[in-house]
This record gives structure tokens, C-alpha cells and sequence, in this order.
């Protein structure tokens, strides 16, 4: 049977709490054993974050009244016996809805006012301020209240044309697509902008975010949720309804706010729902399949995806099905091939991902811990010739040696100065590049694209300005990209002399390599030109929506530097930990050294007892890098967790209110 989507990120949750629980070992090992240096321990928190706080995201995307609820409820949330997103006749969702878990915050819905729209604050920063959000308490224990207050989602007000407007609702150049005016001159709009829901569900608790969108109309309004949103989510599904196929409405969703060129690695599946409209008592089995799979055909040769990424079904049958426990029925929905592909497409990819980036981490972290062991093994095996030189000899050669080991440390705390001269120049090329990849560096570029787009007449220019914007961002990258190689080249020629002079083992860390933050740039600005089709082209005529989207990139742009900033970041902190530890080590050999002379000095037998306790060193030495090994070579290992779960008995079953 294959794996559900469901029960893959179950495995997913359980690989990430018990990596977690391993990682946590080891740093407390490494802490006992004095190998926590601060690059070390960066590492690990970095290593512990990003599979601690690692979210997927699925978003439903789709024209009003093509399921896009009842999908949710029937994939996520069956498990509740009834449905939980309201999925009635006629437009439900109304604003787009996040749903996923903080422990930090109650079981709650939080929903933004859609007044926020005349606000100059982007959606990223008015959820910095919950105190602005309407909140509504959740009961996740109370199917019924949960389903009640999720509502809300759906609720809208009336305004007057211009306030339609000013919200971004009603656009005169483009009247097939605004709103019913009643008889009192006033049109329907969201009552919120956005909705964010936290609750308990397993699969939320694991690191699930699910985005529900309204239609296309709403979509438009909101260019946070294209540019911004929906590139972020590992899955998108696109729903169409198998009885109207791809309508013109259907394809502008597609074309301004999904479509992705071959380069889009994220997965993208189409869903033709509701082909239980298709099931005709009329028609024989053959026929009805003929229908649907004509459908499909059609479908994936228009949107330009293949066959495969097209899967017919029907949402609500399989609903109903998993509600009742009625597996011919949940066969006939086709509910289990959608699932089946989220948990091949989604999970599949996100595992292999994270546990890509974890096997680097690790073995960075392995190497850099190996390389204060060896130390601490070379510093024992010269101490042990200077010892066992020393036997047989007078009490006049053992002070001379130990005048030439204080000699030694004078002479290596002189280094101290031409040190410390490398790190200042290093800090002030570090300074250039935090600078270039500065929030205030950035602000600048976006006021400069601002003032570009608030140009007079309409703005056919706007692909010329973003055109100069991205050259000039990929210019600072590959500033970026200079001043680091610059950097790393001085750190390779001044350890080298210090390897030289002090019998070091500095090796200056690999520089990191910034093309993949020029290709997210690529990314970002393909898709804000793909959003500014004909259509947003005219919007970009009101201020308004121009400043929304240039907030929108900048929430994005700023996620780009703050990353390739925290990148650099590590690799500066291992390059200055890296010499601290061997600074350190060698600081405490010389101590070391001398406090076996002076044991020497004052009793006969001393030398054989500190022989003998180098040697036991040595051994304890040989114990913790094999123990290095084993911690390490199983955080590598456990990067595969369906297979190394598929042999271990099934966990106990979830709660049935909790459980799809």
C-alpha cells in the first residue's frame, strides 16, 4: 500500500524529534569533553534550528467554488468526523488562511482587519503586532465550536466602490473582474485580510503549514501572497472543477501567480475535482473514465504540464469516504493518488533537502572537532619525547629544559600582536560585507525601484526598472562574493605562517560560495515579472498598489541577505574559532609541559608516573574520536527516516479527533 501523505510526515515529524534529541547528545558530549569551541557550538545550534523549526508548506490555490476546503478537510483534518474549513455551497474562504502550529501561542484564529490595506505596513510586519489581529480562542477538543468559529474566514462587508478601490478590490481598467455593484452602489469585500489559525493537530505540530486562498480576485489584491507566499510553499495544488475544465479565470491564476518556467524546482500538481458531477447512472464505468481522462488530457496540454501532474478526484467523496470508513468509495475519489503524490513530491524532496544540508553541517562539524583532537594528540606525543629524553639525566639538564619551554612561551605569546593584526584587518572586510548586505543598504535600493514605479502614465517601463534593480543586487553579491574570496585568501597565507612557525594545523575554511542566493534573486525576480502581466501592469497606475508590491519584495530580498549574511557569518566565526582552539590547546600545552618539569624537579619518581599518565591520555585521546565518530556517523545515518522506520513496530494511533 503506499504511503499516505499523513502517515510519510509522520515518520518526517519523528526523523526531525529524534535527530533533535541525537544532535542535543552530542553537544553535551563535545561540552564534558572541552571540544564546544564557539564555531563548533554556532554549528550545532544552526544544525538544530534548521530541523527544529523546518516547516512545509502545502497551499490550495483555485477560483471560488472548486473545493479547495473540502480538499483540505478531506486530506488534513477527516480525522474531526465532519468538516472543520467551511466548504459550503458558494464562496467560502474569503482571505488567504495560514493554518499551523506555535507552542507559544493558545489554540486561536488571529484575523487581520482588511483596513490594514490602507496601512503603508507589509503582511510580514503587521504579524509582528498581534495586538492589531481580531482573536478568537479555539477549542480543539470541540469539533463542532472549532468548525464555528473557522467561519469567520468567510465573513465579508459592503463597501462603496472608491473604498473598494483604495482596498484593491475594484479596479476600473478591468471591469469583467470586479465585483457585483448592488442597488445601493455598494460591492462585497473580505472583512479580513488575512487569517492565521493555531492549533494542536499532529501533522501542524510537526511542522505542517497549509495556505488556503480565496479566489482570483482576492488573490490579486494581496501581492504578498504571490510574491512572497506562494513561492515559499514547498507544494502548490491548483484546483479546477472536472465539470467546467480550465476557465478563463482558471488560467490567469495559473498564468500571473503559478506558472514556473523549467528552472522552478517546487512542485506544482493540478487537481480536477469533483469528478463524482461526472458519475452518471446513464453512462457505463468505461465511458465515465473515457470523459475524465479526456479531461485530464485536456487539461495538462493547456496549462503546458504533463499528464501526470494532473490527477482527477473528487474531494468531497473523499471525505465522506474516510468519515465513514468506505474504502470502495475512497478508491473511487482518487483522494489516495493526491496523497500519494504530496508524500513522493513534498516529503520525498524535503527530506532529501534537509537531510542533504545536515550530512554537510555534520561533517563540517566532524572536521573541525577531529582537528582539536589531533592537536591535543600531537601536543601528547612531543610531550612524551621530551620526557622520555629526560631519562637518566641530571637535575642541571632537566632545568635547562625547562628554561627552554618558558623561553618558548614568551616567544609564542610575542606572536599575540601580529595575530591580533590579522583579525583587525579581517573584521574591517567583514564590515564591508556586512554593510553591503545591510537592511539600510537595501532600503535604499527599494526607495530608488519605489520611485520608479511611481512615475507618471502607465508603467510599460516596469520591467526596465526591475531589470536595473536585480543587475544591481546581483552586483552587490558579486561584490559580496570579492570581498570574501579576499578574506579567505589572507586567512590561507596567514595560517600557513603560523603552521610554519607554531606547528599549527590552521586550515582556512573554504569560502563560501553565494551563486545560489543570485539564483533565489533570479527566482524572486521572474516571478514579480511573471505577477506584472497586462492585467497588474494597469494597477501599478495606483500608488498604493505599487507600494504594496515593492514591501512585498523587500520582505523577500530581505530574507535573501539576512541568509547569505548568516552564511558568511559561520564561515568567519569557524575561521576565528578554528585559531582560538589551536591558540588555546597550545596555551595549555605549555602549562602542561611545565607543570611535568616541576613535578620532576621535586620528587625522583615523577617522571615515570608522568609518562604513564601521558599514556593514559593518549588512549583517553584514541576514545573520544572513536566516540566522535559513532555520535556523528549516526546523525549522518538517520538523514533517511522512512527506511530506517519501516522495519520498527507502528506507533501508538493517535487520538481520533486528532488523526485524517
Amino acid at each position: 500500500m503506499a504511503t499516505s501523505f499523513n502517515e510519510q510526515f509522520d515518520q518526517h515529524g519523528a526523523w526531525r524529534r529524534e535527530f533533535g534529541l541525537r544532535l542535543k547528545l552530542l553537544a553535551e558530549w563535545m561540552k564534558d569533553h572541552e571540544l564546544l569551541d564557539a564555531g563548533v557550538e554556532e554549528r550545532l545550534r544552526r544544525l538544530e534550528m534548521q530541523v527544529r523549526a523546518d516547516k512545509v508548506m502545502v497551499a490550495f490555490v483555485g477560483e471560488f467554488s472548486r473545493g479547495k476546503s473540502e480538499l483540505i478537510n478531506a486530506v488534513f483534518f477527516a480525522g474531526y468526523g465532519r468538516r472543520i474549513m467551511p466548504a459550503s455551497a458558494g464562496r467560502t474562504t474569503m482571505c488567504p488562511t495560514e493554518m499551523g502550529y506555535d507552542p507559544d501561542v493558545p489554540p486561536c484564529l488571529r484575523l487581520l482587519p482588511v483596513e490594514s490595506r490602507l496601512q503603508p505596513q507589509a503582511l510580514m510586519e503587521w504579524r509582528m503586532v498581534p495586538e492589531k489581529w481580531t482573536r478568537v480562542d479555539l477549542d480543539v477538543n470541540d469539533p463542532q465550536q472549532l468548525a464555528a468559529a473557522l467561519e469567520m474566514v468567510a465573513e465579508t462587508r459592503r463597501v462603496s466602490r472608491d473604498d473598494a478601490q483604495a482596498l484593491g478590490f475594484w479596479h476600473s481598467q478591468d471591469p469583467e473582474d470586479n465585483p457585483v455593484v448592488d442597488a445601493q452602489g455598494m460591492v462585497e469585500v473580505p472583512k479580513w485580510r488575512h487569517a492565521l489559525i493555531n492549533i494542536a493537530h499532529p501533522l501542524l505540530k510537526q511542522g505542517l503549514v497549509i495556505l488556503d486562498t480565496p479566489g482570483l480576485n482576492a488573490i490579486g489584491a494581496e501581492p504578498e501572497l504571490t510574491v512572497s507566499l506562494l513561492p515559499q510553499a514547498q507544494a502548490v495544488v491548483f484546483i479546477l472543477g472536472a465539470d467546467t475544465g480550465v476557465t478563463k479565470s482558471d488560467m490567469t491564476i495559473w498564468r500571473e501567480h503559478l506558472a514556473v518556467d523549467s528552472e522552478g524546482s517546487d512542485l506544482r500538481l493540478v487537481v480536477l475535482n469533483k469528478i463524482d458531477t461526472l458519475w452518471d447512472a446513464l453512462s457505463s464505468a468505461k465511458q465515465i473514465q473515457a470523459q475524465i481522462d479526456r479531461q485530464q488530457a485536456s487539461t495538462a496540454e493547456i496549462l503546458g504540464v504533463a499528464k501526470s501532474q494532473v490527477i482527477p478526484m473528487s474531494a468531497h467523496k473523499g471525505l465522506v469516504a474516510k468519515v465513514t470508513d468506505d474504502a470502495e468509495l475512497l478508491a473511487a475519489s482518487c483522494l489516495p493518488k493526491l496523497e500519494e503524490a504530496l508524500a513522493n513530491g513534498i516529503m520525498g524532496q524535503r527530506q532529501e533537502i534537509l537531510g542533504s544540508a545536515v550530512a554537510t553541517g555534520i561533517s563540517s562539524l566532524r572536521q573541525e572537532t577531529g582537528r582539536v583532537i589531533n592537536i591535543r594528540r600531537r601536543d601528547l606525543a612531543e610531550q612524551m619525547m621530551e620526557l622520555k629524553g629526560l631519562q637518566g639525566k641530571n637535575a642541571a639538564v632537566i632545568k635547562h629544559m625547562r628554561a627552554r619551554i618558558a623561553q618558548e612561551q614568551n616567544e609564542f605569546d610575542l606572536s599575540g600582536a601580529k595575530i591580533h593584526a590579522v583579525r583587525s584587518v579581517h573584521l574591517k572586510l567583514l564590515r564591508e560585507v556586512f554593510d553591503s548586505l545591510s537592511g539600510s543598504a537595501l532600503k535604499t535600493e527599494m526607495a530608488q525601484l519605489n520611485a520608479a514605479l511611481h512615475q507618471k502614465g502607465l508603467k510599460f517601463g516596469v520591467k526596465k526598472a526591475y531589470a536595473e534593480t536585480f543587475d544591481r543586487l546581483r552586483e552587490v553579491f558579486k561584490r559580496v562574493q570579492s570581498l570574501c574570496t579576499e578574506i579567505q585568501s589572507m586567512l590561507a597565507a596567514t595560517f600557513r605562517q603560523l603552521n610554519g612557525e607554531h606547528g599549527f594545523s590552521l586550515q582556512a575554511p573554504a569560502v563560501p560560495q553565494l551563486a545560489s542566493f543570485v539564483q533565489d534573486l533570479d527566482m524572486v525576480e521572474r516571478g514579480h515579472l511573471q505577477y506584472l502581466g497586462v492585467t497588474n501592469t494597469f494597477r501599478l497606475a495606483q500608488a498604493e498598489f505599487a507600494d504594496r508590491l515593492v514591501r512585498a519584495l523587500a520582505t523577500r530580498l530581505r530574507t535573501i541577505h539576512e541568509t547569505a549574511l548568516g552564511e558568511v557569518e559561520l564561515w568567519s566565526k569557524t575561521a576565528a574559532a578554528q585559531l582560538d582552539a589551536q591558540l588555546r590547546e597550545r596555551r595549555r600545552n605549555f602549562a602542561r609541559r611545565i607543570e611535568a618539569i616541576d613535578r620532576i624537579q621535586q620528587a625522583t619518581g615523577g617522571l615515570a608516573e608522568r609518562i604513564h599518565e601521558i599514556e593514559v591520555q593518549e588512549a583517553t585521546i584514541n576514545e573520544l574520536e572513536a566516540k566522535l565518530d559513532e555520535l556523528t556517523s549516526y546523525l549522518v545515518r538517520v538523514r533517511e527516516p522512512q527506511q530506517a522506520r519501516a522495519a520498527r513496530p507502528a506507533r501508538a494511533a493517535e487520538p481520533a479527533t486528532a488523526r485524517s
